[in-house]
């Protein structure tokens, strides 16, 4: 009988527990699928004495998961401790120099430093897996490395951040402000008590770069995200995009040209039409542009313990099988080292929003600034006065570089007119 893989497992919190239960619920259909059984044969955590739910007295506790690579019986570490460098990275370096495969969860540690582990995969010929780091259960690592591959990706974009997804999309169906909102997903537990990673759009960007480096053939280059979050989304933006036919969502988008690797994390405007617009929740989606095969949409939960832990394992499946191939699609040494693209010349729709004093002139002063920087007003909208007293305005332009809007918003700078700083979302094309 082929020898079981016989794992290591660092971390055994919500993920770690869950790739246990996983394995003890379905292993015989896992081990039919792989060709060979999968057991745990080690584990490292914080604390040995808390109640996981499962017996850990069949596995080998070591403090250390950085010695868990020193084990004579494992063939493969999975990482689930979290965070991009420490205990993380030293696991992972000392894994792959031992000779050992990895797979592992963490987004932030392979958007930082997955160039680096993906040559030492490839120089001790073992596998460095990572499906679970972007949109939890949801294939979209394997659909563009391996079921994409003959194609030219044009586009990868999507809703990367079920926190940020969940407070838009309640906001939405309750016309409820950001702040309310966010103190109700931290008390149901879709968002931490330092929410910032999440609203600010930190942890999509880290999976957007993600994304990027395997659909395009470049260096990660999570330096180069511009990442913006949804703090200063308001209600009033929520109801100002439904009566123009477009939902809010917070999405990476990424594109690969002759002028460089675009990459961002922004509030968008979305248009009904679009499958986008449609996904509510905690859900994350992502669509791929490609070629000759189209638009591909995968979507489903992007967290939680059974969802990440499905994707853990399907990496260690395909260990088991002896399907490794290079982490990013292709030998990390062919991966282009692309410069960050200029977003100047950007064309598109955008949505603007300002909170201004309520006074005479106000109008003809943003009206004129949007003309000296040649931006082209295709709706002008005005509500009534907030709490604090200001006066909303809200503008839809014509298409126009983003540079323009850049300029326009330059002269709009330390207006005492403005109350507020302005909104700034890119429409999405129908």
């Amino acid at each position: 009988m082929t020898k079981p893989l016989r794992i290591a497992l660092a971390g055994l919190g919500t993920v770690g527990g869950g790739v246990v239960r996983l394995l003890d619920a379905n292993g015989e259909l896992i081990a039919r699928r792989a060709g060979r059984a999968i057991e745990v044969v080690a584990v490292s955590a914080r604390d040995r004495g808390k109640d996981r739910g499962f017996d850990l007295s069949r596995f080998a506790w070591i403090d250390d998961p950085a010695e868990l690579v020193r084990h004579p019986d494992i063939d493969v570490v999975v990482e689930l401790v979290g965070g991009s460098d420490g205990p993380a990275l030293a696991l992972a370096r000392a894994t792959l120099g031992a000779g050992k495969s990895l797979v592992t969860a963490n987004k932030a540690m392979i958007a930082h430093h997955g160039l680096e582990l993906a040559r030492a995969a490839e120089a001790a010929q073992v596998a460095l897996k990572f499906e679970a780091a972007v949109a939890g259960g949801v294939p979209v690592i394997k659909g563009l490395r391996e079921g994409a591959a003959a194609n030219v990706i044009g586009s990868v974009y999507g809703i990367l951040n079920g926190t940020c997804n969940f407070i838009l999309s309640k906001m939405e169906a309750e016309g409820r402000d950001f702040a309310d909102i966010l103190s109700e997903a931290q008390a149901l537990g879709y968002a931490e008590a330092d929410p910032s990673f999440d609203i600010d759009g930190v942890d999509a960007a880290h999976k957007l770069s993600i994304l990027a480096s395997i659909a395009f053939g470049a260096q990660p280059a999570f330096g180069d995200v511009a990442a913006t979050g949804i703090r200063h989304v308001m209600a009033a933006d929520i109801a100002e995009a439904a009566a123009l036919g477009y939902r809010v969502r917070l999405l990476g988008v990424a594109d690969a040209g002759p002028h460089g690797l675009f990459q961002r994390v922004h509030p968008h405007l979305v248009p009904l039409s679009h499958p986008l617009a449609h996904v509510v929740g905690s859900t994350n989606a992502v669509v791929a542009e490609g070629n000759f095969v189209g638009r591909l949409l995968f979507q489903g939960a992007g967290a939680g313990d059974g969802p990440t832990a499905s994707a853990v394992v399907a990496d260690l499946i395909d260990i088991a099988r002896g399907e490794f191939g290079p982490p990013y699609a292709m030998p990390a040494d062919a991966l282009a080292d692309q410069p960050a693209a200029d977003t100047g010349e950007r064309r598109g729709r955008h949505y603007l929003r300002f909170e201004v004093v309520d006074k005479v002139g106000v109008l003809a002063e943003i009206a004129a600034a949007m003309r000296d920087a040649g931006v082209s007003i295709e709706s002008l909208m005005q509500r009534g006065a907030t709490a604090g007293g200001a006066v909303l305005v809200a503008i839809v332009t014509h298409e126009v570089p983003e540079r323009s809007v850049t300029h326009a918003l330059e002269k709009l700078r330390g207006s005492p007119s403005l109350a507020g700083a302005p909104m700034w979302m890119h429409i999405v094309a129908g």
